[in-house]
């Protein structure tokens, strides 16, 4: 990837770490209004390469992963203000990585066994071929976040109320995401570059990728009901999709627990792609991780709740 732009707000690979924590001195102090570019490892933390292969699965060290890169200090932020970020730019490497873990994600007492799927990422066209199948590239951070406000030393695995790893698809180029101020300066980093993910990026990896990320800050002062990350997006005519519209095809979970009945829609998405598309199970849960979504469909007729689980058939 090319140099930075600007160079006086620019945070480099060299400034990562794998905790949320005010007790890490920022990297910078910018003022609101002002732009700065992050360029970030994949969230493997460089363990995996265009090279690896499912062995190299088995060999990760988990505390290593998931790096966020910061922090930078917002000029007079103070809790109950809230820091807003627009996302102006992001630029994904020509490759990336997806994989099953074993013991992490949806189906983890199903796929028990390490695999790995290396991408070609095509910038250009717009998308990455998975077989037969097109996969539209649209990149995003899955780690957005701010400190939080005592002196506990957070994973940077599981979100939290300041955002953190929050693996929303949404907040791609153009949109907007707001995060609460808990400690002074609010303290940001972001990582963990997608190149593409579904919702729910139910195998637990979407395609990982090293990105460089544009990022404008303005502090909104005074804004104590923002208590959780919240999020604003560009028209929907306004996101570039190289493939047609096709429509979607998707299965329902029932179930008397959403965590299940999400089980059941995801299990039932993968036989479809393995019946139907021909995908081995694993090719099927890796794919399904990248582009299928997973919605609550129904919540209120209990004892039982709905969930769908659905793929664009212009991918295929």
């Amino acid at each position: 990837m090319a140099s930075a732009s600007w160079n006086n707000f620019h945070i480099g690979k060299d400034c990562g770490h794998t905790k949320w924590s005010r007790k890490i001195a920022p990297k910078m102090t910018v003022s609101s209004g002002q732009i700065v570019t992050f360029d970030a490892v994949d969230s493997s933390n460089g363990q995996l390469t265009r090279t690896s292969d499912a062995s190299s699965i088995t060999t990760l060290d988990l505390s290593s992963c998931n790096p966020v890169f910061g922090p930078i200090y917002v000029q007079d932020a103070q809790p109950s203000d809230m820091i807003k970020v627009d996302i102006l730019n992001l630029e994904v490497a020509d490759w990336g990585w997806s994989a099953i873990i074993p013991g992490f994600g949806l189906l983890a007492d199903e796929f028990l066994e390490p695999e790995i799927k290396i991408w070609s990422l095509d910038r250009e066209k717009g998308y990455a071929q998975f077989k037969d199948i097109r996969v539209p590239l649209r990149p995003f951070l899955g780690c957005m976040g701010l400190a939080p406000g005592n002196d506990e030393e957070l994973s940077t695995i599981p979100p939290t109320h300041a955002g953190g790893n929050m693996d929303c698809r949404e907040l791609s180029v153009g949109s907007s995401v707001y995060l609460p101020v808990q400690t002074a300066g609010g303290l940001f980093s972001c990582g963990d570059g997608h190149a593409a993910q579904g919702h729910g990026e139910v195998c637990g990896t979407a395609i990982e990728t090293p990105i460089r990320a544009t990022l404008r800050f303005e502090l909104c002062k005074n804004q104590p009901w923002v208590t959780t990350p919240q999020y604003q997006t560009p028209p929907r005519s306004q996101i570039p999709n190289p493939l047609p519209d096709l429509g979607t095809y998707g299965v329902l979970g029932i179930a008397p627990d959403l965590f299940q009945a999400a089980k059941s829609a995801t299990r039932n998405l993968v036989q479809w792609l393995v019946s139907v598309k021909g995908l081995t199970r694993s090719e099927a849960y890796i794919l399904a991780s990248v582009v299928g979504d997973l919605q609550i469909v129904e919540i209120v007729n209990v004892p039982n709740f709905e969930v769908s689980m659905s793929v664009p058939l212009g991918i295929f």
